[in-house]
């Protein structure tokens, strides 16, 4: 199948134009499944509740995902991109999946990083696994990386490809998905924001370099840190399926899950 990244520069609250850019992207390449960055029709520097409370959307009945579903459609391919979702008084960091055929499901982000604790709920749900035909395709948001239960749960769950919306001001994800993918012989497609935001006398750089991993930790593609691009390489997601090492070991088979209680105790 053919997965990749649509990286660019979000314009804080200019919904409009972030959604034409995302199109006029989209049209100019084929695709079975493309990763939009977190929050990329709103931008992701809030200063206020107001603002969360403007900008938010409902899921799947919002402006957008209504704008994704088109656009997938229309092309035949499955889109998944970040949202500030909005049900009844609470506010949630969601990635939204549609398909060909219409909304497919949401995921709202488990790990909330810096201010995100502020305007956000943490997500409420499991970390899901959607069967898109092409593959098993889990899903997670930005700072979910930092935490390798999240990527483990996606495998143990059969995910064949990691599709990773993201808004990364840290310099250390990239190098660590590689990690995630060979420590669950997975593939992953990190989306990426590029450009500053600069509101409420604060400031955040991010990092660009969305990327495809496979499951052998190479990265198979990789955007600069500035420019407007969509990646696209070919995977095999059968190849994620096999989780054999070496004649003797097998990823799944020697898990020794009775020695691992202390990962869900609480500190």
């Amino acid at each position: 199948m053919k997965v990749g990244f649509v990286q660019f520069n979000p314009r804080f609250g200019e919904v409009d134009r972030n959604l034409e850019t995302v199109e006029r992207l989209v049209d100019a390449v084929d695709a079975d499944l493309l990763v939009l960055p977190e929050l990329f029709n709103t931008g992701y520097l809030f200063v206020s509740a107001g603002e969360v409370g403007r900008l938010s959307e409902e899921i799947p009945a919002g402006k957008t995902t209504e704008f994704l579903v088109r656009l997938a459609r229309r092309k035949g391919m499955h889109l998944l991109g970040g949202v500030a979702e909005r049900e009844g008084d609470r506010f949630y960091n969601s990635a939204v999946l549609v398909s060909p055929r219409g909304y497919a499901g949401t995921y709202r982000k488990v790990h909330l990083f810096f201010e995100e604790t502020i305007w956000f709920t943490p997500g409420d749900g499991a970390f899901p696994v959607f069967d898109i035909g092409h593959c098993r395709l889990g899903v997670m948001i930005c700072f979910d990386w930092f935490f390798p239960e999240a990527a483990r749960v996606l495998a143990l769950k059969g995910a064949q490809v990691i599709g990773h919306p993201a808004n990364l001001v840290l310099p250390y994800c990239q190098e660590a998905m590689k990690t995630r993918c060979l420590e669950n012989r997975l593939f992953a497609v990190t989306c990426n924001r590029t450009g500053t935001e600069n509101r409420g006398g604060k400031s955040l750089a991010y990092t660009g370099k969305s990327q495809a991993v496979n499951f052998r930790s190479e990265v198979l593609l990789r955007a600069g840190e500035e420019e407007e691009t969509v990646g696209i390489v070919d995977i095999d997601p059968a190849l994620a399926t096999d989780k054999t090492i070496n004649l003797y070991n097998d990823l799944f088979r020697d898990r020794r899950p009775g020695f691992y209680g202390e990962i869900v105790k609480s500190p």
